[in-house]
């Protein structure tokens, strides 16, 4: 029996099937060294965090507000009849409130059996990363960030952001105030 696979994973598979009709297309997609991620902005820094730890992309819908929360809990959102919290992730990281826009969008996330959602300002899409940019990558000098982020990669310069340690960090699990 096979796992049942999300809506994104659905869509990274079409992906990958149409391209191998695309001429060279297969060799670029599945060179060695070459990582694929989801580009994002939060307030004027502009993140890339793995596509394999982005479940789904959404347009940000109704919040029901929580009380008794961190001021960074917005609230939580019914997503396909799963509650699933709604976190703006910039007053998270920069005590800065991500003010809703028509670009503001939902980066779905896995966290532990559930779901977090967080707010970002925008969303670029897909970024490619290839061995030569990761070698040229710089530290991230940002203490807020540097739990979350190794390094900065690309043209214009991209926080590599790990939604793993994000969702595993003690005062990011504790939402009550």
């Amino acid at each position: 029996m096979s796992q049942a696979l999300t809506p994104f994973e659905i869509l990274a598979r079409y992906e990958r099937l149409s391209l191998v009709h695309a001429s060279d297309t297969p060799e670029k997609l599945e060179a060695p060294g070459l990582w694929r991620g989801i580009g994002y902005r939060v307030g004027s820094r502009l993140f890339v965090s793995g596509i394999d730890e982005i479940s789904e992309l959404l347009a940000v819908p109704v919040l029901t507000p929580v009380p008794g929360t961190q001021s960074w809990l917005l609230g939580v959102a019914n997503v396909r009849g799963n509650l699933v919290p709604v976190i703006d992730l910039g007053r998270f990281l920069f005590g800065e409130r991500t003010l809703h826009s028509e670009r503001s969008r939902l980066l779905v996330v896995r966290q532990g059996t559930g779901s977090v959602a967080l707010l970002v300002d925008e969303v670029f899409g897909q970024r490619t990363v290839d061995a030569e940019q990761r070698s040229a990558a710089e530290r991230e000098d940002d203490p807020r960030l540097a739990r979350f982020v190794d390094d900065r990669v690309g043209e214009p310069r991209l926080a590599v952001f790990s939604m793993g340690r994000l969702v595993r960090a003690p005062d990011f699990r504790q939402a009550a105030a």
